[in-house]
């Protein structure tokens, strides 16, 4: 695997931390605990790809640049080259995310995430810093937000954490976009031509990447970016269709200007991204009782295709050397946009609209955000060692739910503000670092008064306002053991958010209701304790962690009917991830990731934690292993297997006179990447399911709700040639 540069936002000057050598917990942890091995943002990129030299890994998805040697938690990187690499395989960010993040569940392969959580609970989704993910109306559709060929690097926080705002009970994944790092202009084209060997499984994809940036003290940088995809419905490893609520036809535009002057920085971001599923596809249902999965045949929808809609923008400033920190600013938007599938649906049902059972609608979830987060780092503050960070952040969210055939309120527009000032401090004395924070996050949510469906009773809810007030906090510690490699670490730490307030909301039965009388409403807090240790060494290392994350008041959803309502009762997930690289000779490397997860909830609040979180929730244990050769000068092969393993849960449980209980077999994929890097530009070959396993995925295979209609295979073998060209 070929080295690259990171290039972290701008750190104060003053900060000679982020070039000492990276501590075995670096990459502690993580999925990618040895995957990253990247060089600082001063270093070029021509890095020796066969040395094993230790290199400093920064990351920004803490607040502000941070050698992740200091930071007590887990912490991983995924490079710009095992994006590549993936993107060889397929170019699903779900399926990058579960073959490097160990507690990330097994993707869907489909358009809908749902049952992707990570440590089994939701992750909050970061574009450059702008919220992607919706908590007050998850519909799992925020997956796809960007293309593959516009991101740097994704740095994932694993654990509930509340540094970076609302939402993040499971953790953080923040997408780092590019930006040009070398003086004068060049041109990127790619194309990449997939096929599975049948008809309509053919996929294309064109991209097109301009990169400039001027030298001198106020130097400009431009990157600018169109791309376009479309793939065919599919076939599994039997040569079987597909169903069709997966990716059709996606594109791209994303714009980046830059301009330093001084210490002072001004960035502009705006990136436009639109995913569609299939018009001229149907279902066929399956058979769960035989093992038949869902497929399809050619026909035409009696409503629109699914669509995604995510346009975000930023405007940032930052100053290096501001009364003697860093300083930065930065105001941002998002818009969103995701259509499901349609149907005759009986909770879309209206006798006042049409005859019982023939009238076909479908929903949209709209979310429109703009915020501004600020914040000042002041390396000794007072004291040598002494790092001092503080700032503000402002959210507002509005999100609803409409029918958009019949131009019915589903869920009502819930307008969420939020004013979270915040603190943090870290102290480094020898071989040990210590962090600890505080963030008052104070929030409120605003619902008019509103009519729920006929389903529903066609009540009215009178509307009102709820408060939140939540001081959440993080504290931990990293200890190196000298020149051993040895490194451990312990940490507590806060994540804050909304229950999923438009299913709560969309759901009230019976007159009389009120929004500021729903106590379903009140804020999730998780606190996730941690432990870990890691060595780290010139040919290989090695991480290893326990941790706890538990919230009194979590958010299940129970499905009935295919529709879904919130119990609030508590959560607790235990786990313990462990992952290690050896590199037996300067071109092979071999790695190893193996994750185990423990979800227990309750039936009701006062009761025992006496129930297994679903599939919804939480994903199998999981193996994967990967090697990655340099078998010539110009050549390199990446193999990599992931085992799912069995889980049976909620055994002869139920709720209500739905029964919980969950089965999964389990099974195991390998895929295979190769790369030629020619004088004519990079050739590669990428191979999905390499040995064409027949398999029913995690979440189709486990949900207790799931029906002949959802019962979803994975894709067969697929071959994937690519040719990329920079000049």
């Amino acid at each position: 695997m070929q080295t690259k540069t990171v290039r972290a936002r701008r750190c104060p000057r003053s900060t000679p931390a982020l070039n000492r050598p990276l501590s075995a917990l670096a990459a502690g942890l993580l999925a990618s605990a040895a995957h990253a091995q990247q060089t600082p943002p001063e270093a070029t990129d021509a890095a020796d790809e066969t040395t094993p030299a230790v290199q400093t890994v920064v990351v920004t998805a803490t607040r502000g640049s941070k050698a992740v040697e200091k930071i007590p938690g887990a912490i991983s990187v995924i490079s710009r080259d095992e994006i590549d690499a993936q993107g060889l395989i397929s170019e699903d960010p779900s399926q990058l995310l579960a073959a490097q993040v160990p507690g990330y569940a097994p993707a869907r392969q489909k358009l809908t995430n749902f049952g992707e959580g990570l440590r089994g609970r939701n992750a909050l989704l970061l574009l450059d810093g702008i919220p992607q993910t919706n908590p007050l109306r998850y519909g799992g559709r925020e997956g796809y937000f960007a293309d593959p060929m516009v991101v740097e690097r994704i740095e994932v926080v694993s654990g509930a954490s509340a540094v970076q705002g609302m939402g993040a009970t499971g953790g953080i994944i923040n997408t780092i976009t590019r930006h040009p790092t070398q003086p004068g202009t060049r041109h990127t084209l790619e194309l990449k031509y997939g096929t599975q060997g049948h008809g309509d499984t053919q996929a294309w994809k064109t991209g097109y990447l301009l990169e400039h940036r001027s030298e001198g003290p106020d130097a400009f940088d431009a990157l600018v970016y169109v791309g376009a995809r479309s793939q065919g419905v599919g076939t599994d490893a039997d040569g079987r269709r597909l169903s069709t609520e997966s990716l059709h036809q996606a594109a791209d535009a994303f714009v980046k200007l830059g301009h330093d002057v001084g210490d002072q920085r001004v960035q502009l971001m705006v990136n436009r991204f639109q995913a569609a599923g299939f018009d001229d596809w149907v279902n066929v249902p399956g058979n769960r009782a035989a093992g038949v999965p869902t497929s399809a045949r050619r026909g035409t929808l009696a409503w629109e295709a699914p669509r995604n809609k995510v346009t975000s923008a930023s405007l940032e400033w930052s100053h290096a050397d501001l009364a003697g920190g860093y300083a930065s600013a930065q105001l941002f938007k998002q818009d969103f946009a995701a259509r499901y599938s349609g149907g005759i649906i009986n909770t879309f049902q209206d006798p006042a609209l049409a005859p019982a059972n023939t009238l076909v609608d479908q929903s949209e979830i709209v979310a429109r955000k703009w915020g501004l987060r600020t914040s000042w780092v002041r390396p000794d503050f007072g004291l040598a060692g002494l790092e001092f960070t503080a700032g503000i952040d402002l959210l507002h969210d509005t999100s609803s739910q409409r029918l958009t055939q019949t131009d019915r309120i589903w869920v009502p527009p819930l307008r969420y503000q939020s004013l979270a000032p915040f603190a943090q401090i870290e102290y480094d004395i020898g071989n040990l670092t210590l962090r600890g924070g505080l963030r008052d996050e104070r929030n409120s949510l605003t619902v008019d008064t509103y009519r729920t469906l006929a389903y529903y009773g066609a009540n009215e809810v009178a509307g009102g306002t709820r408060d939140a007030h939540e001081l959440v906090k993080s504290l931990g510690g990293v200890w190196r053991f000298g020149d051993s490699g040895w490194s451990a670490f312990a940490s507590y730490n806060e994540g804050f958010g909304p229950p999923d307030a438009g299913l709560i909301l969309r759901a009230v039965r019976g007159a009389g209701q009120s929004v500021d009388q729903l106590v379903d409403l009140q804020p999730i807090v998780t606190a996730n304790r941690e432990l870990g240790v890691a060595w780290r060494g010139s040919a290989g290392s090695l991480s290893a962690s326990v941790y706890e994350s538990r919230s009194d008041l979590g958010s299940q959803i129970i499905v009935t009917n295919g529709i879904g309502t919130v119990q609030r009762v508590p959560i607790v997930v235990k786990g313990f991830e462990f992952s290690g690289q050896w590199r037996p000779t300067s071109t092979l490397r071999l790695d190893a990731t193996y994750a185990r997860t423990r979800g227990r909830t309750a039936g009701a609040p006062d009761q025992p934690l006496d129930r297994d979180l679903g599939a919804r929730s939480q994903g199998p244990d999981k193996l994967v292993l990967t090697s990655r050769w340099t078998f010539a000068p110009a050549w390199s092969a990446q193999l990599s297997v992931a085992r799912w393993f069995s889980r049976d849960a909620n055994v002869g449980i139920y709720a209500g006179t739905t029964s919980l209980e969950e089965h999964f077999k389990g099974y195991t994929v390998a895929d295979l990447a190769l790369r030629w890097t020619s004088p004519w530009g990079e050739w590669g070959a990428g191979v999905e399911n390499l040995l064409n396993k027949q398999y029913i995925t995690y979440y189709s295979q486990s949900h207790y709700a799931g029906t002949n209609d959802d019962y979803d295979a994975g894709r067969g073998r697929t071959l994937t040639l690519s040719w990329r060209r920079r000049f």
